[in-house]
């Protein structure tokens, strides 16, 4: 199996369901690490099955403004950031632009200010100038190895060993912010639209992770597991389909009897597959 990483306006602020497993040393069982601090801890074949229903299920509200970060709540809220939204996430996204030489008011609010902050940020580091922080943004904040106080304004050194649910909860959060982007037969990127393994691919690789490009290869590098031991960010395989588990027994695919990329509840009987 293919495996590599283990896981500027006025006032701106400036600044310079069988899961696929690798196997690290010792033969402990591992995704790769992508996180931003203690808030920040974090398709190939054609056909889709024609038994595929049910609606996208919600993604979570965002929690209030003025927090405390910890490590595990944007674990749990994933997602990516953008201008309007409030927050604990939101709250250690400024804490760590502080910490790149921004000069931000920590409120949890993304306003403007903080707007204009990550623009310049991506821009100084080469990165898409898009003003969402996403899975790319979050692993060049984070340097991937720093962890966050919200309250402190602090960044302290990790371990170098996350939690799998770390790399598993990027991969999810890379495969949810290209939901509503078009279903195209061999597509790997949101311009050209994807299909259900070019979608896993992309997730995958931003949490440092290389698929083999289709369905049936990726189902094959990785282990099978059963459902009960399905954790966020492994695969959910059909006969000729593949999505990410989503937890709750929801997966985000690209499917092309939706047509586009979202996420819904699991339908028939998939295997799961883990490369942790």
């Amino acid at each position: 199996m293919a495996k590599h990483s283990t896981h500027r306006v006025p006032g701106r602020a400036t600044y310079g369901a069988t899961r696929l497993a690798f196997r690290g040393l010792g033969g402990a069982a591992m995704l790769g690490t992508v996180v931003i601090g203690s808030a920040f801890a974090a398709q190939s074949a054609t056909a889709a099955p024609a038994a595929e229903t049910a609606a996208p299920a919600e993604i979570s509200a965002v929690a209030p403004a003025h927090p405390v970060a910890t490590a595990n709540q944007l674990t749990a809220d994933g997602g990516t950031l953008y201008e309007g939204v409030r927050g604990d996430r939101v709250a250690t996204l400024q804490t760590m632009l502080n910490t790149h030489g921004a000069d931000l008011e920590v409120d949890g609010s993304f306003g403007p200010l903080t707007l204009a902050a990550v623009l310049d940020y991506q821009e100084s580091n080469g990165l898409q100038v898009d003003g969402r922080v996403g899975p790319e943004t979050r692993g060049s904040l984070n340097g991937g190895s720093a962890e966050v106080s919200a309250s402190a304004g602090t960044a302290v050194a990790t371990s170098s060993e996350e939690s799998s649910s770390s790399s598993g909860q990027a991969i999810l959060d890379a495969a949810r912010s290209q939901i509503g982007v078009h279903y195209s037969w061999g597509g790997e990127s949101a311009s050209t639209g994807f299909d259900c393994s070019g979608l896993t691919q992309y997730a995958y690789a931003q949490a440092g992770i290389d698929l083999p490009r289709t369905s049936s290869a990726q189902a094959s590098a990785g282990t099978q597991i059963s459902q009960s031991e399905a954790q966020v960010g492994d695969l959910v395989v059909w006969p000729g389909h593949i999505g990410i588990y989503a937890g709750d027994n929801t997966v985000v695919d690209a499917g092309s009897s939706k047509g586009s990329v979202s996420e819904r509840t699991i339908w028939g009987d998939p295997t799961f597959v883990t490369y942790r």
